[in-house]
């Protein structure tokens, strides 16, 4: 059997677990990274079961989505054929991993998309008076700007480069578009 784990460590992977919730991954995930970044040793999948609470499955399920993100990786221990499992302690390295892998695909995507859209607002398929087309228009190329600025900024800062030159004032610039959805 485990030893009692302190109540401070399980208060704190609920505080990560909650945070890695709103980023959009399972809350568990989080619980499982923060105990193992607080032990100054490898656990087992078992361990970790007991100390969460979690079925076997579970456990397997969160360590293999974990080491995928590069979160965990398996630790092999002199004398005990059974898995261990310690945490990255990068916390850089894996933000990093999660703005370059799915925040800069999914903000390169929609500009790509906002591109392409701005691209069939040719005068020959026009359908909607002039008054409604420039309207979309406006709309399209601001989020286009947000896109690009979003980009540059989340590409700026995973080249560690200085985000003070990002043109961050072109932010600002950006709600105007604000003012034109509300219209």
């Amino acid at each position: 059997m485990a030893a009692p784990v302190d109540p401070a460590v399980l208060r704190v992977a609920d505080a990560v677990g909650a945070l890695i919730e709103s980023w959009g991954f399972k809350r568990n995930m989080g619980r499982m990274w923060t105990v193992l970044y607080l032990e100054d040793h490898a656990l087992t999948a078992a361990e970790l079961g007991e100390t969460l609470g979690l079925s076997t499955g579970a456990v397997s399920m969160l360590l293999a989505e974990l080491a995928q993100w590069g979160a965990v990786k398996k630790d092999w221990v002199v004398g005990n054929r059974r898995d261990h499992y310690e945490a990255e302690t990068s916390i850089w390295k894996m933000v990093s991993r999660v703005l370059r892998e799915r925040e800069l695909r999914w903000v390169e995507t929609a500009l790509g998309e906002f591109e392409g859209a701005n691209a069939q607002l040719t005068p020959a398929s026009a359908t909607a008076t002039d008054a409604r087309r420039a309207l979309i228009t406006a709309r399209i190329a601001g989020l286009t700007q947000l896109a690009q600025v979003g980009s540059h900024l989340l590409k700026s800062i995973l080249d560690g480069e200085s985000i003070d030159n990002v043109g961050l004032k072109t932010v600002g610039e950006l709600a105007n578009l604000a003012n034109l959805v509300k219209k």
